[in-house]
């Protein structure tokens, strides 16, 4: 941005990232509910590099509690198997040829007011991010030359309703994941 510009759209766009990387982040937590999300962050060790699960094998969610990988070269299973077991969710993986099947079994109360705890920790993390936004909105319109007060108070509170608007799509997100966690 520069001195003499004020780019509402960029700061949005910014500001909806942090959106995107909590969305990213809360699919990584174990619920109880099978998701694809929970095991596509895990690397698997396979022709001498590492590779993102789904590059290895077709990743299926068949049940409510299970995640299927059908491997696609079989003589990666026991890598993909050995991934799953060291990616620490605590998750153990049964396999069947060149089908890996994932049972996902149910939280404890103990572990899901863990998990909220995390889901808290992940949405003001993104709240942080938002307002790191926002203050370099702010300190850019102070730099803007030939700009009258009204209109720099008017670009202060476009920036501030923005910040509220997104702010308020975190806290919506975190309810919604508090609400899933909890869910028997």
């Amino acid at each position: 941005m520069s001195k003499s510009e004020f780019d509402l759209k960029d700061l949005r766009k910014r500001m909806e990232g942090a959106i995107t990387a909590l969305k990213t982040e809360f699919g990584g937590l174990r619920t109880g509910r099978a998701s694809i999300s929970l095991v596509e962050p895990i690397e698997v060790e396979a022709y001498g590099s590492k590779m993102p699960m789904n590059q290895v094998g077709t990743v299926s969610v068949p049940e409510p509690r299970m995640i299927s990988i059908q491997v696609w070269d079989k003589g990666l299973v026991s890598a993909v198997e050995r991934a799953i077991r060291e990616s620490g969710l605590g998750i153990n993986p049964v396999v069947d040829g060149v089908n890996i099947r994932i049972p996902i079994p149910a939280l404890t109360e103990e572990r899901r007011v863990e998990l909220t705890k995390v889901a808290a920790k992940y949405a003001e993390q993104a709240r942080v991010a938002i307002r790191n936004v926002r203050r370099e909105g702010m300190e850019s319109i102070k730099k803007i030359e030939h700009i009258g007060e009204d209109e720099q108070k008017k670009h202060s509170e476009d920036v501030q309703k923005l910040t509220d608007e997104i702010i308020k799509k975190v806290d919506d997100a975190l309810a919604a994941k508090d609400s899933e966690i909890m869910q028997v």
